[in-house]
């Protein structure tokens, strides 16, 4: 297990304890952290004994059920509860992932403790502030560059080049990967991090895109791309199973061998 920081805050107030409801059997404790930027007791960490026969499996179904039954004031974010948007990323366990995807009886011990993604700015309780992880990967042009007219029906790829972007296009932007990444805490607002990372390697491998030169001259910075060491909590921690690590290392391959 990776055990990740916290987000950024100085002083911890005691936090609420909410106990199971009367003759619940199946009990477990979960530990969440609590952010109210309108309140006056931030941060702090308050803890729920839930009746987890009520609910479903998954950490979402948790919170839900927290939300719904327990404490309304409690705020994350969720879309799909498939494991496809990423929008319940959240640090459980000491580890980044999906709460959806996700199982409560995964967290070993008494208690499951809940967080938003380390060391990014805090909007509300699980909800991290990801301005700038989308800047980032909107900086490295995400879409098809050509010069060539384009096709009447469609731009073309052999099976062995469209076979190039397996690993690559499944990333669905969670963050996990880059909050969990201590270049990205130490130059979040320089390094461009492993899911921008990955994305800029998914366009720059595209056999359809005419712009790799370009691209390249964008990514070689000592600050952008190589503040990578390859310490690969990325690949650990991607819920999808991919590596950024491996991409990145392959967009430093291309610039060395341009020069060679």
């Amino acid at each position: 297990m990776v055990q990740l920081a916290l987000p950024k805050n100085s002083r911890v107030q005691k936090g609420r304890h909410h106990p199971a409801p009367a003759g619940a059997k199946n009990v477990k404790t979960f530990r969440i952290y609590r952010y109210d930027p309108e309140g006056n007791e931030n941060p702090r960490w308050d803890t729920y004994d839930v009746d987890v026969d009520a609910c479903g499996p998954m950490v979402l179904d948790v919170l839900i059920h927290i939300k719904n039954e327990i404490d309304p004031t409690l705020a994350f974010r969720r879309s799909c509860r498939e494991g496809v948007c990423g929008s319940c990323a959240m640090n459980i366990g000491g580890r980044n992932t999906l709460a959806c995807t996700h199982g409560h009886d995964e967290t070993h011990g008494s208690a499951c403790q809940i967080s938003p993604l380390p060391h990014m700015p805090v909007v509300k309780d699980l909800i991290p502030d990801l301005t700038m992880f989308y800047a980032q990967y909107a900086s490295i042009e995400p879409w098809l560059h050509t010069e060539t007219p384009e096709p009447q029906k469609e731009w073309r790829q052999t099976p062995e080049d469209r076979e190039k972007l397996d690993g690559l296009y499944e990333c669905i932007l969670c963050a996990c990967c880059s909050t969990s990444c201590p270049s990205y805490w130490w130059n979040g607002d320089k390094y461009l991090g492993p899911a921008a990372l990955l994305h800029a390697y998914r366009w720059l491998i595209d056999s359809r895109d005419e712009a790799t030169g370009e691209r390249l001259d964008e990514l070689e910075d000592p600050f952008k791309l190589y503040r990578c060491h390859t310490i690969m909590n990325c690949a650990q921690v991607c819920p999808k199973g991919l590596n950024p690590a491996k991409a990145i290392g392959e967009i430093k391959k291309m610039l060395v061998d341009r020069v060679v």
